[in-house]
């Protein structure tokens, strides 16, 4: 993996927020997979180590109106989400990052109502834009859906992408490691946490 710049570099987590990966999720399975595999402890660790080397965090999170207004309904998966016991209300504790993961005060938070992916559905694009980054580290979840948007659509607006393979889950475990030989691994850098954490201990 080649060095990366601090100044032109972010990391962006990905739906790690209370109502997906938390104790009380809608999604269980994946929330279960998110803490036993290790993935929430090493996005927090690398969450903590970019701060460390002067690299800007940001944390993505999706979330609904109470009346809906603005969702999308164009896929099963937005429709079943709307009946789900948990809900990503807006103002709720499901929509707030979960631990181990912290937000700190120099980081950015972004809320969509839309959408699979928060370069779509936030205005990612240009804060990364006015910060001069060029260079995003994607982690969170899911590998089934929002990560591979997130990354697809980064790559289609000129970004460099590189993905930590050990810092982003999915159901069932398999679909990770199959997404990212087969999907991220021809359009993003694919590393391990250790070696970024490593380049970013050399940077701080």
């Amino acid at each position: 993996m080649p060095e990366l710049d601090p100044a032109t570099t972010a990391l962006l987590t990905v739906e790690c927020q209370n109502g997906v990966v938390g104790e009380e999720s809608a999604l269980p399975e994946l929330a279960k997979e998110a803490r036993d595999s290790g993935t929430l402890e090493r996005v927090a660790a690398l969450a903590d180590a970019a701060r460390g080397a002067g690299v800007q965090v940001l944390h993505a999170l999706a979330e609904r109106r109470p009346d809906g207004r603005g969702a999308n309904a164009n896929a099963r998966l937005f429709r079943a989400a709307g009946k789900l016991p948990v809900r990503q209300l807006t103002g709720s504790a499901a929509v707030e990052v979960a631990a181990p993961i912290v937000v700190a005060e120099r980081d950015l938070v972004l809320r969509r109502l839309h959408g699979l992916s928060p370069m779509a559905g936030t205005d990612l694009d240009a804060l990364l834009r006015n910060l001069g980054v060029r260079t995003l580290v994607v982690t969170g979840v899911s590998s089934n859906i929002a990560i591979p948007n997130t990354v697809f659509d980064a790559v289609n607006l000129g970004y460099q992408v590189v993905v930590p393979s050990d810092a982003i889950a999915g159901v069932p475990a398999s679909c990770t490691a199959e997404v990212i030989r087969n999907s991220l691994a021809l359009v993003a850098t694919i590393t391990t946490t250790e070696a970024l954490l490593k380049q970013w201990a050399r940077a701080s």
